[in-house]
């Protein structure tokens, strides 16, 4: 079965877990609902996720979105029907070109395995088309095909370019998810601009894990969008991209900080919590954060008294950049009534 732990993905939260949960144990102690409003993978929620607990988990990217709904979303679902579907899809051998190999094939993926993919996601449609699988069963396959997509794919752990190189000989095996869905009954899950759902909720832990620099997620994980979506839009560009200009992110955007003092200003919660690295000036220029020291503080120190808590870190970069003295900080505020 498939974690929802196992997915490369950019600034992934998995190694500062503990980090976080220590801070919110000694500065918020028991609270009700939390809410992890830039989700990417789900991990942070998924960490916190009890019975007792609200999680509300949110991304723009609509591949995180499926993602999250399959792990948290409360929605029941036939495992027996999955598996044997899983099954049927491991066993297949697929000749027949399609949109995915057409554009993908013998880039990110050997041919053989490209047709194969796009002939599963074609048949993920039909099924939920048909209503023989429900959206969250849909959701289930397609984080499947995801993670499996993401174990053999031609890359360095996301989609910005493919490795040019012979590509390695491997089969796509298609696995069930990990699910513990007694614990989901009052989340939420949701596919919106943080900036506007932050003012239509409320929590008592608001969670943020903003994009840092100018590296868009949409461009790392267009593949992925592309194949959870299943518009079949055309494509473009060596690294075969759609057009991607209403999921850019305004946080890795000049306007960022302006971004987000207004997300800030506008959080109904009692407690904020963000993770920010301390990239700096210290990588590429695309690297380099987007938000100062300075800016966070001025825009945070406006709902209470801020406090930084400091972990020694290693993050995933794109292979090009090392930096021994990285630090991931955790910058808390309690909201003033």
């Amino acid at each position: 079965m498939y974690k929802i732990s196992q997915r490369r993905y950019l600034g992934n939260k998995n190694r500062i877990l503990d980090f976080i949960a220590e801070i919110i144990k000694e500065e918020v102690g028991n609270f009700n609902s939390l809410c992890d409003i830039f989700s990417g993978t789900g991990v942070v929620g998924e960490y916190f996720n009890t019975k007792n607990k609200k999680i509300i988990s949110n991304d723009l990217l609509y591949n995180n979105y499926v993602s999250l709904n399959a792990f948290l979303n409360p929605e029941p679902f036939n495992e027996v029907k999955l598996l044997k579907i899983i099954d049927d899809f491991n066993k297949l051998d697929v000749d027949e070109s399609n949109y995915f190999s057409d554009n993908f094939g013998d880039r990110y993926f050997s041919m053989k395995v490209a047709k194969k993919i796009g002939y599963i996601r074609e048949n993920i449609r039909d099924q939920f088309v048909n209503n023989f699988i429900s959206q969250k069963e849909k959701n289930i396959l397609l984080t499947s095909l995801m993670y499996s997509v993401d174990r053999i794919a031609n890359t360095v752990g996301h989609y910005d370019a493919y490795i040019k190189k012979d590509i390695k000989k491997q089969e796509l095996v298609m696995k069930m998810l990990e699910i513990y869905n007694d614990k989901n009954s009052k989340n939420e899950v949701h596919n919106k601009d943080a900036n506007l759902l932050v003012r239509d909720i409320e929590c008592d832990v608001l969670y943020l894990d903003p994009p840092y620099n100018s590296r868009q997620y949409c461009d790392a994980y267009h593949l992925l969008e592309n194949l959870s979506l299943w518009n079949k839009p055309e494509v473009f560009g060596v690294a075969k991209k759609f057009d991607r200009t209403k999921i850019k992110s305004d946080y890795s955007k000049i306007s960022a900080a302006e971004s987000f003092d207004d997300l800030i200003q506008n959080a109904k919660c009692k407690y904020i919590l963000l993770s920010y690295n301390n990239m700096g000036e210290k990588g590429n220029s695309r690297s380099n954060a987007k938000i100062s020291d300075e800016d966070i503080i001025k825009s945070m120190s406006k709902r209470g008294e801020v406090k930084i808590f400091e972990k020694d870190y290693k993050a995933f970069t794109t292979g090009k950049s090392k930096h021994s003295d990285n630090k991931e900080r955790v910058f808390f505020v309690k909201v003033k009534v």
